[in-house]
């Protein structure tokens, strides 16, 4: 064990050399911050992105860089059928669940790990490309160099806990760029809310794509060494974003960082939002959580027993990315109990909206099974779009039903009577 800290001691060492930082600092170095320009790879924001820290989960973007290479060059095919070794089954939460002399197919694998996140899938895909997962995590380190991740080592396909395996925010900025860029077939894959494996329906652990407007991927991951991290991208009036958060004390209060994080960047000040509250009543300062155990990436999570909500691969099916109207917390007027609604996204086309509404409505039947599909028309900029409402509500089914979609995998947000008249002026006007 002295070895392997004093080998870890020395590698951490040469990496915080290329970057100012001495062997302690880069041990010590856990939170940092960067958004950038998709395009344009200009720096937004930059909170400490050159600290030395550990990747967690976020390494099964590599793992699936790699894996989309070999898809453009022949090497794999998504229909292809790879084989389960007894090292990959023996790879702990999260997982699928795999078998040794079980086959997987690599479409599978791919829905496996930007979803569930799955250690045993990650090792299954190292395999096949590299035939030991220490030969594949040499591919992914020269592959960063390539790329310009100057401070990633990788010792592992999946992310789980390798004090040798470390990278910064910076980095991995460039990864998630890299993958827009050089994989865009590929990205939206990145945008599952779930999907169905052997009879269950496995939730996507990025559970602020959810809630924050324009949002479409990438990827969660959490150790105690790394705490919680978050590479995302989100696209408004047609400019898009990349964002990476690591070491958050919390699920919660890392997807908050980076929703406020990218509210600046996109040049909207957080005014308003529900997540103000839930900012104040949470205790971020600590987490119980250990490997393994947590409420994130490399963990068991709660299964969702829902219909999978199907996501086209094609990037004309994200919807259109606009803010949400803030949530204001104001009472309902005398008579106005049933003045409440919620809104299910905003989209490019009528049918869009259209199609979503029917998905919420199929999603929670009980509390939605009087509200009346409004579909409306507005302006963002110079772009047209339309949001998807189901009106007629009161506040407490309107909340109850957000909850619900969000369980689900689908945008919402409660819509109060005020902010329904707000909107109805600004279209008449």
């Amino acid at each position: 064990m002295g070895r392997r800290l004093l080998a870890a001691a020395a590698l951490l060492g040469m990496v915080a050399a290329g970057s100012g930082l001495s062997a302690a600092e880069a041990l010590a170095a856990k939170a940092a911050a960067i958004v950038v320009d998709a395009r344009t790879g200009q720096v937004l924001i930059d909170q400490d992105a050159d600290a030395i820290t550990h990747p967690a989960s976020l390494t099964k973007m590599m793992t699936l860089y790699l894996t989309f290479d070999a898809l453009e060059d022949g090497r794999l095919t998504l229909d292809q059928q790879l084989p389960v070794s007894s090292w990959a089954e023996g790879m702990t939460p999260t997982k699928l669940g795999l078998r040794a002399g079980q086959s997987l197919k690599v479409e599978t694998a791919i829905l496996g790990l930007v979803t569930k996140s799955a250690n045993d899938a990650a090792v299954v895909l190292a395999e096949a490309l590299g035939g030991t997962e220490s030969r594949f995590a040499e591919m992914m380190t020269r592959k960063a160099r390539e790329l310009g991740m100057r401070h990633t080592v990788y010792r592992n396909a999946s992310g789980l806990p390798n004090m040798e395996q470390v990278t910064t925010a910076r980095d991995y900025a460039l990864l998630s760029r890299a993958l827009m860029r050089d994989h865009a077939k590929y990205y939206p894959y990145f945008s599952r809310r779930n999907f169905v494996y052997g009879g269950r329906t496995l939730p996507n652990h990025n559970h602020l794509m959810s809630r924050y407007e324009g949002m479409d991927g990438i990827k969660t991951g959490y150790t105690v060494a790394s705490g919680f991290n978050l590479a995302a991208s989100a696209v408004r009036d047609g400019r898009r974003l990349v964002g990476v958060v690591l070491g958050g004390k919390s699920a919660v209060s890392r997807d908050n960082k980076m929703a406020a994080l990218l509210d600046e960047a996109f040049g909207r000040p957080n005014r308003g939002r529900d997540d103000e509250a839930v900012m104040a009543s949470l205790d971020t300062s600590r987490s119980d959580a250990i490997d393994g155990e947590g409420d994130d990436d490399d963990d068991e999570e709660p299964v969702t027993k829902a219909k999978p909500v199907r996501v086209s691969l094609q990037t004309a099916a994200v919807p259109v990315a606009v803010p949400a109207a803030p949530v204001r917390e104001e009472k309902a007027t005398r008579g106005g109990s049933t003045h409440w609604g919620v809104q299910v996204g905003a989209f490019s086309s009528k049918a869009a909206g259209n199609k979503a509404v029917s998905q919420a409505v199929k999603q929670a039947p009980f509390l939605l099974r009087t509200a009346k599909a409004s579909v409306v028309e507005a302006k963002a900029g110079k772009e047209t779009i339309y949001r998807a409402r189901l009106t007629g509500l009161d506040e407490k089914d309107a909340r109850k039903a957000c909850a619900v979609l969000t369980k689900h995998g689908h945008h919402c947000v409660a819509v109060s009577p005020g902010e329904r008249a707000d909107a109805s002026r600004r279209r008449s006007g």
